[in-house]
């Protein structure tokens, strides 16, 4: 079996951790494709040298043979294996090395017997929706899909912006406010979940329109279904705004018009079989702390 890991950093105290993790690879004769920068960083900046059997730098040259991708650090590092390889028929499988994350699920207590269980095909594959982004008066993104959300932000830092949206053609509201969130399923437990969205499952056929910090108290998230083609344009006193997909962003001219759609493709991810949504939701988000729960 051939597997992919991608990481970017780790705190020192997780060297053990990833050094286990090596030697059940070795162990068991499965052949690791490791991402170069990643191993550039573990033997230059923490002095450990992870055995592995071949490298990968991007999805140009990426070994699309392996089985799995691991994704070793957070949400954020998950994101980025997304990015920066590029494949959606690979599972991704996320291993925790920090502290909150929906993505990389899978802690450091749980590495080992997570791994056996996967060598094991004990496992389940959630496939994830993803947005499609076209920018219309201004260059496209490199990589014109987004995992959690795309975001327009103003660029000033006094004045709003007002983000005119339609849904197929017809007018759904102006919001007058610092920005305005387009979110996937997955994206609705990240950026917009922080300014009051709703979480919605990884099924879930579905787009959240958060704003963010509307003038309007009225204003509300709405939930829409994926199947629609979202328009947005944006008016302001400046002459730009700021659009991002994810953790990539760039100011576009105040001209340029926004569509938003799903992409014709899902990207696959690894889950243990008690690893469900639901039990990912309690943990992280600490529901049942309260003894009165």
């Amino acid at each position: 079996m051939k597997v992919a890991i991608f990481g970017t950093s780790i705190q020192h105290d997780f060297v053990p951790v990833l050094h286990n993790f090596f030697q059940f690879m070795k162990k068991n004769n499965v052949e690791v494709h490791l991402y170069h920068p990643f191993y550039e960083y573990l033997s230059k900046q923490l002095g450990y040298q992870p055995c592995c059997c071949d490298f990968f730098h991007s999805h140009s040259d990426f070994d699309e043979q392996v089985a799995f991708i691991f994704s070793v650090g957070g949400d954020g590092t998950f994101l980025q294996s997304f990015l920066t390889i590029r494949n959606f028929d690979i599972p991704v499988v996320g291993i925790n090395s920090g502290r909150l994350g929906f993505l990389a699920d899978i802690s450091q207590e749980q590495i080992i017997a997570g791994l056996t269980d996967i060598l094991n095909n004990h496992y389940e594959i959630t496939e994830r929706t993803l947005l499609e982004v076209n920018l219309h008066g201004a260059p496209d993104f490199d990589f014109n899909y987004a995992l959690n959300e795309m975001t327009v932000l103003k660029t000033d830092s006094s004045s709003m912006i007002n983000v005119h949206v339609s849904i197929n053609g017809e007018f759904l509201n102006s919001y007058w406010a610092d920005g305005l969130i387009i979110a996937t399923p997955t994206g609705s437990t990240a950026y917009s979940l922080s300014v009051g969205g709703p979480i919605l499952t990884p099924d879930s056929e579905n787009f959240v329109i958060t704003p963010i910090a509307p003038h309007n108290l009225t204003i509300r998230p709405i939930v829409v279904p994926d199947r629609h083609l979202l328009t947005l344009r944006v008016e302001g006193r400046g002459s730009q705004f700021l659009t991002s997909l994810d953790s990539r962003s760039v100011n576009v001219e105040l001209a340029t018009t926004l569509s938003i759609r799903k992409a014709g493709f899902k990207l696959k991810t690894l889950h243990l079989p008690d690893q469900s949504f639901f039990n990912t939701l309690r943990n992280k988000l600490m529901w049942g702390i309260d003894r009165r729960n």
